[in-house]
């Protein structure tokens, strides 16, 4: 959904607009708007209570589907195509399962310190890139669940916005760069900036 227009005014084409629910939007712009408060929304719920499946496939699909489910006829639902990033989509569930399981023994056996836990969580989820789209938004929403149910507080995940280009996306996305070469540092760094 990238647009190289700054304005956010740029149409949206066809391509774009498959599996779009609201008809009035048709620019990048109001696109982002839209998608920001049913995000919003989805993080009210998300946070009104803790959640004791949060670590169950149900919860990681309800929670896109709650972010994104007012724009996108396919919201919470395993992408099917290949992208440029993330596993095979066949690979999809069994790697999400896996991510899972792998975070409830790092709970369970104390692994790693909590920001650190939620940070490989996050980077594996980014890696997997479950959806056909917001699957940025969604890995740090699903981190920041994480951390709350672990009784931390959320990331500030470099104090910006992440979605627009700029220097807080560089960083954000040299740091996911540097975890795919097992060098978590940067992205430890950068979620607590």
């Amino acid at each position: 959904m990238s647009s190289d227009a700054d304005d956010g005014n740029t149409l949206l084409d066809e391509d774009e607009r498959d599996g779009l629910i609201p008809t009035h939007v048709t620019t990048q712009g109001a696109l982002n708007e839209w998608e920001q408060a049913n995000i919003l929304e989805a993080e009210q719920w998300a946070f009104a209570r803790k959640h004791s499946d949060y670590l169950s496939m149900a919860f990681l699909f309800e929670l896109h589907r709650r972010m994104f489910g007012r724009t996108w006829t396919w919201a919470g639902k395993a992408r099917v195509t290949a992208k440029n990033i993330g596993v095979p989509s066949g690979e999809i569930r069994p790697k999400l399962l896996d991510l899972l399981r792998d975070t409830q023994s790092w709970i369970d056996h104390k692994t790693y310190p909590a920001d650190e836990l939620a940070a490989r969580f996050h980077h594996r989820l980014v890696q997997i890139h479950a959806f056909p789209n917001g699957n940025g938004r969604h890995a740090r929403l699903m981190t920041d669940v994480l951390l709350v149910n672990l009784g931390q507080p959320r990331f500030s995940w470099g104090s910006a916005d992440l979605y627009t280009r700029g220097a807080a996306r560089d960083g954000y996305l040299a740091a996911l760069r540097e975890a795919d070469r097992l060098n978590i540092k940067p992205l430890l760094a950068f979620v607590r900036t």
